[in-house]
């Protein structure tokens, strides 16, 4: 029989085997962990999808919503009362400049006119009796026949005559003016609204009476629009440096395949609306097709400046961590590398940042789940991003 000594020395030697055999197992497992790729265990590779970085000329626009103005509207009113005789004009006509839209019953005044011509008539043959009075009197004067005070009463009277036809002469252009008045011409080129008269209507010579009918010009035309006093820096920089070009995007509605239409800036408002914060500007447009309308409701677009070679990413892919910006792009060996940017410029799903190059490939799809240096396998991304516009424009508000 085996001793209990015995027995306690068999025991102590199997568990310094065991000791040995777990410090053994031990080494060779750190070995393997320190042979591996980041000092862990090997990890699978992330399926991510991922863009290109795009570089553009970007430019900066600034968006607003503008009202329709004609650069010319007159509401047309009779300057005298009378009966309307002729109506030469209709709805929606376009005119020009000095034609004649309405004619006036005007034979009270055309009769007044008369009158005002055969007083002028009859002064004047006054005037010529009192001449010779005058040139008498002055060669009997000459002879001694007369007395200088006779002289004088005929000069008096030959001056009043004088001064009376040229009142008759005033009174016959005041006449011809009211006959004028008979006939009312277009004071400028444009399209007809709705006519409010018609033959037989009694008008009257006041401000208060309803127009006629208005007159807008329609080509060119303009649009008013107001702009935050944050752009007028950049706005009056630019209009120093040249022509500003404006869009005026097709309304909501619009038939498909509705074109913007193209104009300038043509003034700038001297003083900022202290309730709102803005600056009212007008722009000019030519309107040939008459696609704008007096008082219609749009979006117009402004571009302020251009971006020259922006670096473009989509926006999705940008992390934001407080303050900062970062991106996930793909190293030359396949992992996920972090790397700061800064962000310029908004414009819709992409956006213009600072701090990668052309042809990076920023992910899109999958950064939550990667870590730098993680493997990554590239692949598209599963929702597109949208590519830049044609214009390439960008909001004019920095994020």
């Amino acid at each position: 029989m085996t001793s209990p000594l015995n027995l306690c020395g068999l025991v102590v030697a199997v568990a310094a085997l065991l000791a040995g055999c777990g410090r053994k197992a031990d080494a060779e497992g750190g070995a393997q962990a320190a042979s591996a790729p980041g000092g862990g265990a090997s990890a699978p590779a992330q399926m991510v999808g991922v863009v290109k970085v795009q570089q553009a000329d970007v430019p900066i626009t600034v968006e607003a919503s503008g009202t329709v103005t004609a650069l010319q509207s007159v509401d047309l009113r009779s300057q005298t009362t009378s009966i309307v005789a002729q109506v030469l004009v209709k709805d929606g006509q376009n005119v020009k400049k000095g034609e004649l839209l309405f004619r006036f019953d005007d034979r009270a005044d055309r009769a007044a006119l008369e009158k005002a011509r055969a007083q002028l008539a009859r002064d004047r043959a006054s005037l010529a009796d009192l001449e010779r009075q005058l040139n008498r009197a002055k060669e009997l004067k000459a002879q001694n026949f007369i007395a200088q005070n006779a002289v004088d009463t005929a000069q008096a009277n030959f001056d009043s005559g004088l001064a009376l036809i040229r009142s008759d002469e005033a009174a016959v252009q005041a006449a011809q003016v009211t006959v004028g008045y008979n006939e009312l011409r277009a004071p400028i080129s444009g399209r007809v609204g709705i006519v409010s008269v018609f033959p037989g209507s009694l008008v009257q010579a006041n401000a208060t009476a309803l127009p006629l009918v208005n007159i807008a010009q329609l080509d060119p035309i303009s649009i008013a629009f107001n702009l935050p006093e944050t752009q007028l820096g950049t706005l009056l920089e630019a209009t120093r440096a040249g022509r500003l070009e404006v869009e005026a995007l097709p309304p909501p509605g619009s038939a498909r395949g509705a074109t913007s239409v193209k104009g300038h800036i043509t003034v700038v408002d001297n003083l900022v609306d202290t309730t709102t914060g803005t600056i009212k500007v007008k722009a000019e447009f030519d309107n040939k097709a008459q696609a704008l309308w007096p008082g219609q409701y749009l979006r117009v677009r402004v571009t302020l400046r251009t971006l020259k070679g922006a670096t473009v990413i989509p926006q999705v892919a940008v992390i934001l961590r407080g303050n900062e910006r970062f991106v996930y792009v793909v190293s030359a060996d396949n992992t996920a590398k972090l790397l700061p940017v800064q962000l310029r410029q908004g414009m819709g799903e992409q956006v213009v940042v600072e701090g990668l190059q052309a042809g990076q490939q920023v992910v899109v799809d999958g950064k939550q789940n990667l870590r730098p240096g993680t493997p990554v396998k590239v692949q598209a991304p599963v929702v597109k991003p949208a590519s830049l516009p044609a214009s390439g424009a960008a909001s004019g508000a920095a994020p």
